[in-house]
């Protein structure tokens, strides 16, 4: 025990302990021993319940790990960011939800009185691959987020790829085949940075859904995804709603969308906006697109006139500068 050894050697003992204690804390948690299969969906699960900084050790060729379970973040935690590297590929099967943060969600843990308004947890996904994410029947905040459902705190996606994830086939509001985000804290913007997203398919923003977020993205690529629900918002007499937004679809109030450096191509909608659905209902939200190019996203149903896969209602006209939209 330390309270038998002499004061220096106790303090210095302290002081180690401390020492490797912080070591542990910085360089966070390793999923895995350096093989494949030693990377499960069981550590994966408990890896994200944990929180912190999340790493991979699989080995030196990509894995793919199934999760048999969804992978949710608990409110207490500060921040989880999950680190792929670029060689890990998360797969919902076709049959469940892969990622899942909710401040609002009591399962997870309330943590503050305004839980749709709160700084934390701040998660990243970085260097990931999210395929066969299905959040179809997830009700809960209205649903959809195929690969990711996230509301409240914060959320970034860097340098990660999303192919093949869906939500619900129809239905007027929802949305996001890959990713559904609501509630971002004191209204900042979710950050998408040099990522893909193809052949996500969803009733509405089979890439991208949101209500009131605004997003900011960069580098980012949109490629085959389709909105297929019928009928559009509010659904029309004698259909189910949907069917908008091909590969983003926003909607509320006062928000931005900001595209920068990015590419769609081939996004359709049944209804409006091939590539870009943008309704700010109090006409203050804008949307700001910038040196990119959105070329052959029909709308099958309407769009915004001279502004080609795109249906914007919303402060003045979409701001569109060094882009090519066709």
């Amino acid at each position: 025990m330390l309270t038998s050894l002499p004061r220096a050697i106790r303090v210095w003992a302290l002081a180690a302990a401390f020492m490797i204690a912080c070591v542990g804390s910085a360089e966070g948690r390793v999923i895995g021993n350096g093989t494949a299969a030693s990377c499960t969906s069981s550590a994966v699960v408990a890896a994200v319940r944990a929180g912190g900084m999340i790493r991979f050790s699989c080995g030196p060729k990509p894995v793919r790990i199934k999760l048999r379970r969804t992978a949710k973040v608990v409110n207490t935690s500060s921040r989880v960011v999950l680190d792929g590297g670029g060689k890990v590929t998360l797969d919902g099967l076709g049959k469940r939800r892969i990622l899942y943060m909710n401040t609002c969600d009591p399962k997870q843990i309330f943590t503050t009185s305004h839980c749709q308004d709160q700084a934390t947890p701040r998660l990243v996904v970085r260097g990931l691959r999210f395929v066969g994410g299905n959040s179809t029947g997830q009700r809960f905040d209205g649903g959809g987020g195929g690969a990711i459902f996230n509301r409240g705190g914060r959320l970034r996606i860097v340098n990660s790829t999303f192919i093949g994830n869906r939500c619900e086939r129809t239905g007027p509001d929802i949305g996001g085949g890959a990713v559904r985000a609501l509630s971002q804290s004191r209204g900042r913007p979710v950050e998408v940075i040099n990522s893909t997203f193809r052949r996500n398919v969803c009733s509405n923003g089979a890439a991208l859904s949101s209500i009131g977020v605004s997003w900011r993205i960069s580098g980012s690529r949109f490629i085959g995804n389709r909105a297929i629900g019928k009928g559009a918002n509010p659904a029309r007499r004698g259909t189910p709603g949907g069917g908008s937004g091909g590969a983003i679809y926003n909607d509320g109030d006062r928000f931005q969308l900001v595209i920068d450096n990015s590419t769609f191509v081939n996004n359709r909608a049944r209804e409006g906006g091939g590539a870009i659905f943008f309704v700010s209902n109090d006409r203050t939200g804008q949307l700001k697109i910038r040196r990119s190019t959105l070329r052959n996203n029909p709308s099958d149903g309407f769009e915004t006139a001279g502004f080609p896969g795109i249906f914007f209602l919303g402060a003045g006209r979409p701001q569109v500068v060094g882009s090519v939209i066709r």
